[in-house]
Parts: C-alpha cells; structure tokens; sequence
C-alpha cells in the first residue's frame, strides 16, 4: 500500500471516503431528528434552536471523525487514532447530549411510541448501563483496556474490531453525558453537585492516559505500524507522544467544558428554586396583609 502524504489540510480532504455503516447512521440521526422538529413545529410547539444546533454539531464531528482524511490516517498514525477517538468517544457525544434527542423523540411521538419508549428507557438493561457510576466506570476505565491490551492493535489489523470499538466508545461516550447532562430523563436522576463531580473525576483518566503513554519508550502496536507504509518524518515514539498529548489536552479541555456546563445547570436550578420560595412567601405575606 502507498503511504500516505504528509497531514495537510489538502491531504485530509482528498484522503475522505465513504465509510457506509458510519454514514448511514450519521444520515439516519439527523433526518430523525429534523422530523422530530418538524412535528412539534406542526403542532405550534418551539424546540430550542441552541439543541438543534448541538445535535448537529455533534453529528458534524462524527462525519469528520469517520469520513474525513482523519479516518484514513487514524490507520497509519497513532496521534491520527486519538482525533478519532477524542471526537468519536467524548466531543460528539457530549454535543449530542446537549441535542436531549430522547427529550424530542418523546414530545414529537404518538402516546403509544411515547409509552414504549418509556418502557424501554425505564428497562432493567437501560437502567443498569446508565447508572451514573456504571456509566462513568464505562467512560474512563475501558480507555485503558484498549490501549494497554492487545485490543489497540487487533482494530488497526481488523476492520469489524475497528468498527466496534468506535461504537463501544460512541455509546459509553453517549450514556456518560446523558447521565451527567440530564436533559433527556433518566432512570437514575442525580443531584448536580453528584453529576459535577463524576465529570470532574473523568478530567483524570485522560491525564493519567495521556502522561502514560507520553512517557513510555515503546511504541503501541509496534509490529502493526512496523509494517504499514506511513507519512514521511512520522516517527513512531514521537507521533505516541503527540496523540498523548492531544488526547490529555482534548480531554480535559471536554471535561472542563461539560464541567462548567453542569454548574450553570446547577446555578440555574437554584436561582429556580428561590425565585419559587420568594414567591411563595410573597403570597403568604399578602393573604396576611
């Protein structure tokens, strides 16, 4: 196989393909979604334009994660992989939790889609997997089963184990922020100090990730990449370091970010609840008068 050019903006693009399975899925949330919209619109309901524009960020970042040149790198260059992953198993999913799909698919369904969805949500499976601790345990602990097993390797060499581990990640990603957002309803709602702190507590696992293989002296997948025609003047030890790099500093600057977004959630929650109590002694003060 001929190696790729060097990354540039021109090889990115000209290296873009179509990765069906990944696309169809892309094209099939998107077009839901608009329908979903497009309904409550019919029924003279507003859905915040701020969602809408999450959700289709997120699927925009997915598009360039599995159709973009970055893909095709993602093959040859570790530091490549960890775009993909960052974008795969954290950015795209956190703006889609922003999107609470589940909140419109629920207000844009007929009452009996809206029951089976409800049913489904409230499943004994769901129920499990989105439990805040499960759910973060899902997040952070399997990145470390990925790069320190022979699983890395296994999904450069095979392309089924590829496509896997980016849904394993694109799903763990999406059940973490579903939990900790809380948007769309979930069978275990938690308090935003508890929801705060389990975003905080993902900051870590990257860094530790990260600091990790910026350290190490052996290249992951060394007899994969050994073997694979890559770009000009990409040393293995020294593209590890540069994905290490970037997979500390992407994380962390996601989880701040989602961090600062739960504590406006928290802030607003509380403004909330005083403007009610106010009120509330407000009228007790005038039946008194």
């Amino acid at each position: 196989m001929e190696a790729l050019p060097p990354v540039s903006i021109e090889s990115l693009v000209s290296r873009s393909a179509l990765a069906v399975p990944s696309a169809l899925l892309i094209i099939t949330c998107g077009v839901l979604y608009v329908l979903g919209v497009r309904r409550l619109r019919a029924r003279g309901r507003r859905w915040s334009i701020a969602r809408s524009a999450a959700f289709g960020s997120g699927l925009l970042v997915l598009a360039i994660a599995t159709q973009s040149g970055v893909a095709a790198y993602g093959h040859v260059l570790f530091s490549a992989h960890v775009v993909e992953h960052v974008a795969i198993g954290m950015v795209a999913p956190f703006l889609l939790a922003l999107g609470a799909p589940v909140t419109l698919a629920l207000q844009a369904s007929s009452r009996p889609v809206q029951v089976r969805l409800l049913r489904v949500l409230h499943s004994r499976p769901v129920s499990l997997v989105t439990h805040p601790v499960v759910a973060w345990l899902l997040f952070g602990v399997t990145l470390f089963g990925l790069y320190f097993t022979p699983l890395y390797e296994l999904s450069l060499e095979n392309h089924v184990v590829h496509h896997l581990v980016h849904m394993h990640f694109l799903l763990a990603g999406s059940v973490f922020f579903w939990a900790v957002i809380g948007l769309d309803p979930v069978s275990h709602r938690i308090h935003y100090g508890f929801r705060l702190l389990l975003v905080m507590l993902t900051v870590p696992f990257h860094a530790f990730l990260g600091l990790a293989l910026m350290v190490g002296d052996q290249p992951l997948a060394r007899s994969y990449y050994e073997r694979t025609a890559r770009p000009d003047g990409a040393p293995l030890l020294a593209d590890q370091h540069l994905g290490a790099g970037l997979m500390w500093a992407v994380g962390d600057l996601t989880g701040l970010v989602a961090g600062a977004v739960v504590l406006t959630q928290w802030m607003a929650h509380e403004s909330r609840i005083s403007r009610r109590a106010d009120a509330r002694q407000d009228r007790m003060l005038g039946a008194v008068r």
